[in-house]
């Protein structure tokens, strides 16, 4: 029996052997019986899609099939209107910590997800509004991580934080990591903050090179609500460039007295796994967890 009857797939745009690799799985996803729509924005280029229904929207598709890195996997996720369509990933990136296949196991593996066999791994998202007095200059979500990092300019930012409205601290550093669960094996972990299981209600806040050895990441709930007043400071000749980025994809240039606000979006993100609990075994398989350098 055919689960998902209606299958859509996008495909990163730069990559390489991409009809090969997307008339593969097309011929996979038809011969498990479900029928193929195309993403009008990335069709272009692919011989086999030319004959292919395009999707204009994520209800007009019961599983949406994303080829490519992680990168394809947050752009995918962005521009999902509600979140509701459940994400299945083929890994052709170069560590692919969300995808759930590679694409030598696609074959094998996608006709089993088509039929029912995999389970749903929800996932939290972020909701985050900058304010510059009473004007909105950008609101969005993200699934990794909000950065607030200074720009092209090698200088120390001050970023003003509370939780829940009561003052945490000044962050005098590089910049400032609001992370999700999901996002701590990314930006954050590179900057010195923890692993922590995407299945915790949690949000952390990693401050990017601190200036004072005290200040150090704290992990806090998910349901806290987190405010940032960027506190510039005026420089001989211009001020400290400060920059606003979602999921390494969307920024905006902040200014003195912005305000950032992150809290717990209301939607969340269903990725289809192979079973309930992979993220130990990505941790080992894709960060090479525990392993000695020699």
């Amino acid at each position: 029996m055919v689960h998902y009857k209606r299958v859509g797939i996008t495909v990163k745009s730069g990559l390489e052997d991409k009809c090969q690799t997307v008339d593969a799985i097309v011929s996979i996803v038809q011969g498990a019986g479900a029928q193929v729509f195309m993403d009008p924005k990335r069709a272009g280029g692919i011989d086999c899609a030319t004959d292919l229904p395009e999707y204009k929207s994520e209800d007009e598709i019961d599983l949406l099939l994303v080829i490519g890195g992680d990168g394809t996997i947050l752009r995918a996720v962005r521009e999902l209107s509600d979140c509701t369509t459940p994400i299945l990933s083929v890994n052709r990136g170069r560590v692919g910590f969300l995808a759930e296949t590679e694409f030598d196991e696609a074959q094998d593996l996608i006709p089993k997800f088509i039929h029912g066999e995999g389970v749903l791994d929800e996932r939290q998202l972020l909701n985050v509004k900058a304010m510059r007095g009473s004007n909105e200059i950008i609101s969005g979500f993200t699934l990794n991580e909000a950065v607030i990092a200074q720009g092209t300019i090698a200088r120390l930012v001050d970023l003003e934080t509370r939780v829940n409205d009561e003052p945490l601290t000044t962050f005098h550093a590089d910049g400032l990591i609001i992370a999700t669960p999901t996002g701590s094996t990314a930006y954050n972990l590179s900057s010195g903050g923890p692993i922590v299981h995407p299945s915790l209600d949690a949000m952390i806040l990693t401050p990017i090179s601190p200036h004072s050895f005290s200040q150090k990441p704290v992990v806090i709930r998910s349901d806290a609500k987190v405010e940032i007043v960027v506190k510039t400071k005026q420089k001989k000749y211009k001020d400290t460039e400060v920059i606003l980025t979602l999921d390494g994809q969307v920024y905006v240039a902040l200014e003195g007295e912005d305000v950032i606000t992150i809290t717990q979006d209301a939607r969340c993100v269903k990725f289809l796994r192979r079973k309930q609990d992979t993220f130990f075994g990505t941790l080992r398989n894709k960060l090479k967890w525990g392993e000695r350098v020699d």
